[in-house]
């Protein structure tokens, strides 16, 4: 980790006769314990939210990291999509763009990311997103606006709850029903030949709950006795619980206030058993069966405890997690010491997500600055854009926040609730190819949608955003108060957006191209500000989260 600048004063030289000593040159300096403490807080910011301001890291420096997180995970939630998009008038049916449409949800989305009030929860929340991925893609149906808030609330509402509740709200979400084929799901009728959809059992075990192969209580692979990993679950396993998740359907009921159409309203509530479609035979998967005739409910309970208390959902979820927030490659100890909190929270109690979050942020290998080159993560770039509005304190002119997309060239090249598939923008175990990393058998996600039209569409749109030039602008006072000191306006910006970590060398580069520009007036000193800010955020010291 650089250090922050110091400047060493003179030495005083002594008074007196002749023949003194020649006073010694002074010493370098490493950074005092403010500037340590300093650091370490921005760099607990950047993996429990996204990053902060001086205030903000002030705050977590004499409040102290845990009870700082503590308090934030139990903030009120802001302002739900649901009530955003209200507020708007994207419940106005008369509006074919409302009902057939998208943006109010693009909208309300980035909102909530860059001026919601529980920002813990938010930064929780695109995690868990990214785990239980629905797509506006594959949502060809009326209100989706409607559809997408709600899975966003789910995820907002179970965040820091407990994991069982969050995977049954998804499971009975009418976005992720839409998504994965559950909704509309129905029985094998013999005369048609039809058979239960397969997609959401699937994808609830390989994506959501315990994945492809069996795993060690510290995410490590088991492996049979030719060394090769053994799977968890087959075919058989797809098929059984695929006749769990049949007979559910859209839910009846129309809004008692009156102000969302049927079907927005609908897309809110979760989904219910239609008991004549529901699969009434016996149900065999993963070592459990369900009697043939059990009611689709008591099905419904049955399989989700399974996938819940199964000995790899704990492992198989607490990685991904650390690679969300904290490093693409975690160790085995890392992983076993959040998973076993997942197991227990101490008072007996599985799927704590608020001891699992303590648990992951406070532990030594997330507090500790790491020695390894391949130590960190890649920020994704929806994570850097939200980390300069909120350092920033950016604020809509105009109330609306329709911000980056997924384009390549032009703009982030990723953007949440907009995956191409289930599998997410990267997947957790992508590995470059050809690269370093490969020949040591480490993982990068967020380098899967690292490429050259990304890489350069995410310079141009920082630099057309950071300007100002938007309708969502930041608030720059503080550094233009240091525009005119370029070392000092540089050193500040590296603690805030790379918690210090931008080297002395490339801070040095970046406060000579600063100081070539104009100064002296309210424009040049902004164009020195827009400047470095741009650099600091395109420079490989502040991309790796260390």
């Amino acid at each position: 980790m650089a250090s922050a600048s110091v400047v060493a004063l003179p030495a005083l030289q002594a008074c007196g006769g002749g023949g003194a000593s020649p006073t010694p040159a002074p010493q370098p300096t490493g950074p005092t314990q403010l500037q340590l403490d300093n650091m370490n807080a921005s760099r607990f910011l950047a993996q429990a939210a996204w990053g902060g301001n001086q205030a903000q890291i002030d705050t977590v420096r004499t409040t102290g990291t845990r009870a700082w997180l503590q308090s934030e995970m139990t903030r009120p939630q802001s302002q739900s999509m649901k009530d955003w998009l209200i507020a708007k008038g994207y419940n106005d049916a008369t509006v074919s763009s409302n009902v057939n449409g998208e943006g109010g949800w693009v909208n309300a989305m980035w909102a909530k990311l860059f001026a919601g009030g529980d920002a813990v929860r938010q930064r929780a929340v695109l995690a868990w997103s990214e785990i239980f991925v629905v797509s506006a893609l594959g949502l060809p149906i009326s209100w989706r606006n409607f559809a997408l808030a709600n899975h966003w609330e789910n995820l907002e509402k179970h965040a820091f709850g407990n994991f069982r509740n969050l995977l049954e709200a998804v499971t009975l979400s009418s976005a992720m029903g839409t998504y994965l084929n559950m909704k509309g799901n129905q029985k094998t009728d013999p005369v048609t030949g039809r058979a239960p959809d397969e997609n959401y059992a699937r994808e609830v075990m390989q994506l959501f709950t315990i994945g492809l192969y069996q795993l060690n209580a510290d995410g490590s692979l088991k492996l049979d006795a030719a060394g090769k990993p053994i799977e968890t679950y087959d075919n058989n396993d797809i098929q059984g619980l695929a006749r769990v998740f049949t007979g559910w359907n859209t839910a009846p009921g129309q809004d008692p206030q009156g102000v969302l159409a049927t079907a927005a309203y609908r897309h809110g509530l979760p989904m219910t058993l239609n008991a004549n479609l529901h699969s009434p035979e016996e149900k065999r998967f993963l070592g459990v069966t369900i009697a043939a005739g059990t009611d689709g409910t008591t099905s419904l309970k049955i399989a989700l405890d399974t996938l819940f208390n199964h000995p790899n959902t704990a492992p198989f979820v607490c990685r991904q997690l650390i690679q969300r927030l904290v490093t693409s490659n975690p160790s085995a100890a890392y992983v076993d010491r959040v998973a076993s909190v997942f197991a227990n929270n101490g008072q007996g109690v599985r799927g704590d997500l608020q001891a699992v979050w303590l648990a992951m942020l406070l532990d030594s290998e997330a507090k500790q600055m790491p020695t390894a080159a391949s130590a960190g993560k890649l920020r994704e770039p929806v994570v850097r854009l939200v980390q300069w509005g909120r350092t920033f304190q950016a604020t809509s002119s105009d109330g609306l926040w329709s911000l980056g997309h997924t384009e390549a060239d032009t703009s982030l090249g990723q953007m949440p609730l907009l995956a191409p598939s289930v599998f997410n923008f990267f997947r957790p175990g992508y590995v470059p190819p050809n690269t370093a990393l490969s020949s040591q058998k480490l993982v990068a996600p967020e380098l899967q949608i690292a490429t050259e039209p990304t890489v350069t569409g995410y310079i141009n749109y920082m630099a057309g955003t950071v300007n100002n030039a938007r309708n969502v602008r930041a608030d720059y006072a503080n550094e233009l108060a240091l525009a005119s000191t370029p070392a000092a306006l540089v050193a500040s910006l590296s603690l805030l957006l790379a918690a210090g970590a931008v080297s002395d060398a490339n801070q040095a580069l970046i406060v000579q191209a600063i100081a070539s520009m104009p100064d002296g007036t309210d424009a040049a000193r902004s164009n020195r500000v827009y400047a470095a800010v741009v650099l600091v955020m395109a420079s490989a010291d502040y991309l790796i989260q260390r």
